[in-house]
């Protein structure tokens, strides 16, 4: 009977052939979005082979028809698990109308009109035809459900469904959001956009606004144009939809009461954006133009007009709000981590922990939106500890040409510019440019969306370029079916004015009073940008008062009361109680102790860590991030503890006291150039704080070479930047071979100039605390790069007492130490930097060369020429005068450093020669095997400290 009735089941089931097609249009619907079948079904579905794996909807339906006729026969199947057997034509469409739906929010937007040139025909999606989803334009005028569509309706005739599917999905709008895997965030952008049909209705006097902001852009360009004709300018033309766009950006935001919006954007609209967005005086820019402005600085090289940056505030209806556009170099896209470090500074100086009160806007290209790698860097940062700062709205300038590179097989291997952001599911919203309602409709969604969930989001302006690369160049040569076209296109301003003419907006008279109006102010040298405030409040900038103009002294006394030290250091080294700590971490610790105590000289780890801790209870922020450094590459630092119960982390220097200045320490992901900017970002932004980035082996920060040209060592005499930061670069030749050994000394000093940055090898652990403390507390702002060690970390001889932390102070120069070493005897004056100072130490006392003086340089720039000359002095009857580095001959310090000891040497005695002692000239930095790295330092140790070849 029980077999019987399961036959019957089997036969009059779902699982008949009659109800095949009905499983597969099941199946399908599955297979696009489970959430769209019932449960019951769902779960049947989700039993299938393989079904959770990655499938498309070109699955095979066989297996999955015989695995429904396996069930069918089971005897265990209850006979109401599924739904109702009887299954009526009606419902069966109904299935597939919300196939057809699902289908649009998937591939509407390949099918949208983005391209204001419709320069190339975009294939036809076959999802988004009715045949394909078994209907016709028979069912046009039956009735569906919406079921979870947002039309604002229950149900409606397919061909209204249809219509309101084509206007939301592939109108000028196209979104990408379904490869987002939460539910929530999907589900807010459908029922945005499904509820106007991606077209909302604005005022009259919103679409005035919008006219002005357009014809603001174009006036702007027109302007300059014939001023300046053929000057580059890198204009807006063919993305003048950027100003409105920006406009409401910065109007909306301010209305969730945000304070601050930081904008990075590479050329292309920039003088725009400053002029009509930021409010920067026209006449201002009038005479960067004809050269005269930088005429009456008197440091500093300047820089381009479109490399610029500028700050001022605005008014909106949430309040004051400041904006900051970031200078930036012409390497495009690295600008885009410094404004996240920018504006990840600004929020912890508001303790604004969720992005509420500051918004990163970065404005892109599309070729280098897709090109250049920082970009996923950049995205890679976004929901991190150490580099988040609650979404940022990415705006893509898209004007479908890089330089003279229009084919996309040449651009890039996906279809769109922007398909990087989907790495971190960031919604894409594609929009027309020519269609400037809609634009400000994906600007509202876009803000909102940040300022609700948090994540980044993606603006895909779709426009062109109506002149060339810049206005110097001739397009067709490279582009002339794009040009023909463009020459031919009316602008974003004509287009939209006459659209507001032929619905009666506007009058054709009130659109040239628009034109007129800005030209009359630009001529008139007026603000233009018009919520601009004049008399801004103070409060929302940052005081760099105390730190300009400071002038470079090396002295700086950074001492400190001895008992004050000891109970800072009994204070960071003090363990939790219940705090179950690793077995060795708890005898560095253990040893610690000891060494605030007196009982145990202090090594590097110690000082360094007790550097941080002085600053902080100097009132700084203290803030340290790269690969590994809490615990420290070299195992050296432990500012971070890790339970070993429960994995819990525990750092002392953040519990210093209830009140203390912020301390971070965060173990970045494996980046170096995005990492670097962020930190040069945020350093540039906080003066006060001490931001320090440490490279897991120094030549690793070769992967951020950008940022250190173009930002660290010229930002300041390019762009007037101050910045402090700190740059801990592991180096010292140890036998580690090519990669491991040196941090390109030779090429930070040959960017030194002009004193921009500092340049030190320190060889104690008090050198690094009072270097650390130096860098922090005097009022001097400049980044800070350190050749930092490894085997000095737990060197037996480089080690201090607790007396020099409190006593000394960073010396630049330190003499010869050892008693046995007469200077009134000593014949020959080793001169070294860094680890090599050791490795001589050592030679001498085998060789008990006590006539060898070893003088070590600890600052190689700005090279300490009178500190040098004063110990050199002492040395009365020296005849040879050795430069000894571990370094190749043509890297490390020679070939930089030699003239300023020479000049010292010659000073002293100008029958003297300096020589040099080192390996010699490499291609490579450092042999790959032990022996002959023991060969090369034997060799050149012996030429040193004995003169033997």
């Amino acid at each position: 009977m029980q077999n019987a009735s399961m036959e019957e089941l089997w036969l009059s089931s779902h699982f008949s052939g009659g109800n095949q097609t009905y499983l597969d249009e099941l199946f399908e619907a599955y297979l696009a979005d489970p959430n769209s079948v019932p449960e019951q079904w769902r779960s049947v579905f989700d039993k299938l082979p393989n079904i959770n794996d990655e499938v498309t909807t070109d699955t095979p339906h066989q297996p999955v028809r015989d695995h429904f006729l396996l069930m069918g026969k089971a005897p265990n199947l209850a006979a109401d698990t599924l739904a109702p057997a009887i299954v009526t034509e009606h419902e069966r469409k109904q299935v597939r109308v919300h196939q057809l739906a699902t289908a649009y929010r998937f591939r509407g937007h390949q099918q949208s009109k983005l391209d204001p040139l419709n320069l190339v025909e975009r294939p036809k999606v076959p999802d988004l035809d009715l045949s394909f989803h078994g209907l016709s334009d028979a069912d046009s005028d039956t009735v569906y459900q919406c079921g979870n569509f947002y039309f604002g309706k229950t149900e409606a005739p397919l061909k209204e469904i249809l219509a309101d599917l084509e206007s939301t999905y592939c109108s000028s709008v196209g979104a990408e959001f379904t490869h987002i895997v939460n539910t929530a965030e999907r589900r807010w952008i459908e029922q945005r956009m499904e509820s106007v049909r991606s077209k909302p209705e604005y005022s009259v006097e919103a679409k005035k606004h919008i006219l002005e902001r357009l014809g603001a852009a174009e006036g702007m360009e027109k302007f300059l144009g014939s001023k300046y004709p053929g000057t580059k300018r890198f204009g807006l033309e063919g993305g003048e939809a950027l100003i409105p766009l920006m406009d409401e950006l910065i109007q909306r935001s301010g209305s969730y009461g945000a304070k601050e919006v930081v904008i990075g954007m590479a050329h292309r609209g920039r003088l725009n954006m400053l002029v009509n967005i930021l409010g920067k005086n026209p006449s201002d820019l009038f005479e960067e133009f004809e050269g005269k402005s930088f005429l009456s600085e008197s440091q500093g090289s300047g820089d381009v007009k479109y490399h610029q940056g500028f700050s001022s505030n605005v008014m909106t209806s949430g309040g004051e709000l400041h904006l900051a556009l970031a200078f930036n170099p012409s390497h495009l896209e690295i600008a885009a981590p410094v404004v996240e470090g920018s504006v990840r500074a600004r929020q912890d100086r508001r303790n604004d922990a969720t992005g509420e009160l500051v918004v990163p806007v970065n404005i892109h290209g599309d070729a280098a939106f897709a090109g250049q790698g920082v970009v996923m860097e950049t995205f890679q940062m976004s929901q991190t500890r150490a580099y988040g700062t609650g979404g940022t709205v990415h705006i893509v300038i898209n004007n479908q040409v890089g330089f003279t590179t229009s084919k996309q097989e040449d651009a890039r291997s996906t279809e769109y510019c922007t398909d990087i952001a989907k790495m971190v599911q960031a919604p894409i919203f594609h929009v027309n440019g020519d269609d400037p309602e809609a634009v400000v409709f994906v600007t509202q969604m876009a803000i909102d969306y940040r300022q609700q969930f948090k994540r980044d989001v993606v603006i895909d302006l779709v426009c062109y370029r109506r002149r060339g690369h810049n206005e110097a160049d001739e397009p067709a040569m490279t582009q002339p079916i794009m040009y023909s076209i463009i020459r031919k296109h009316k602008s974003t301003f004509e287009l939209y004015a006459s659209k507001l003419v032929e619905t009666g907006v506007v009058t054709q008279d009130y659109v040239k009073q628009v034109a007129n109006d800005y030209r009359d102010a630009l001529e008139s040298g007026e603000h233009v940008a018009k919520a601009l405030v004049k008399e801004p409040n103070s409060e929302l900038f940052v005081d760099w008062t105390p730190y300009l103009n400071q002038p470079v002294v090396d002295d700086f006394d950074s001492g400190m009361d001895l008992k004050e030290l000891q109970a800072l250091a009994k204070k960071i080294n003090t363990t939790p109680e219940g705090f179950s700590m690793q077995r060795q971490v708890n005898k560095i610790i253990e040893d610690r102790i000891k060494m605030a105590n007196g009982a145990l000289p202090v090594n590097w780890g110690f000082a360094e860590t007790l550097a941080y801790a002085t600053v902080i209870e100097n009132g700084q922020p203290v803030r340290i991030t790269g690969q590994d450094v809490g615990r420290g590459t070299f195992v050296h630092r432990h500012a971070v503890w890790h339970n070993q119960k429960d994995g819990s982390t525990y750092v002392p220097l953040a519990h210093l006291s209830e009140d203390q200045p912020k301390f971070q320490i965060y173990d970045s992901f494996l980046s170096e150039e995005a990492v670097l900017a962020f930190e040069y970002g945020y350093a540039t932004t906080m003066p006060n704080a001490m931001v320090v980035w440490e490279a897991q082996f120094g030549d690793f920060a070769n992967g951020a070479q950008v940022v250190i040209d173009q930002f660290i060592t010229s930002g300041e005499h390019k762009w007037g930047r101050l910045c402090g930061l700190t740059m801990l670069l592991p180096h010292g030749y140890e036998g580690q071979g090519p990669e491991h050994s040196s941090a390109r000394l030779e090429r930070f000093l040959q960017l030194c100039a002009e004193q921009n940055i500092q340049v030190i090898m320190p060889t104690t652990p008090a050198q690094v605390f009072h270097m650390l403390r130096r860098q922090a507390i005097r009022n001097l702002r400049k980044p800070l790069v350190v050749m930092s060690p490894k085997s000095l970390l737990r060197h037996k001889d480089a080690t201090s007492s607790l007396e020099e932390l409190a006593n000394g102070k960073f010396e630049t120069v330190i003499s010869e130490v050892n008693d046995k070493v007469d200077p009134k005897k000593a014949k020959r004056l080793v001169l070294c930097s860094g680890k090599v100072y050791y490795d001589l130490v050592d030679k001498r006392e085998k060789e008990q060369a006590y006539d060898v003086a070893i003088v070590r340089i600890e600052q190689l720039y700005p090279f300490p020429e009178q500190r040098l000359l004063d110990v050199v002095k002492t040395f009365k009857r020296v005849e040879d005068v050795v430069w000894c580095q571990e370094e190749p001959m043509n890297q490390g310090a020679w070939y930089s450093s030699q003239h300023h000891m020479r000049k010292v040497i010659n000073e002293v005695n100008n029958s003297l020669y300096l020589r040099y002692a080192g390996r010699e000239a490499s291609a490579s930095p450092a042999a790959g095997y032990m022996a002959l790295h023991l060969e090369q330092l034997e060799k050149f140790l012996n030429d040193a400290i004995l003169n033997v070849q």
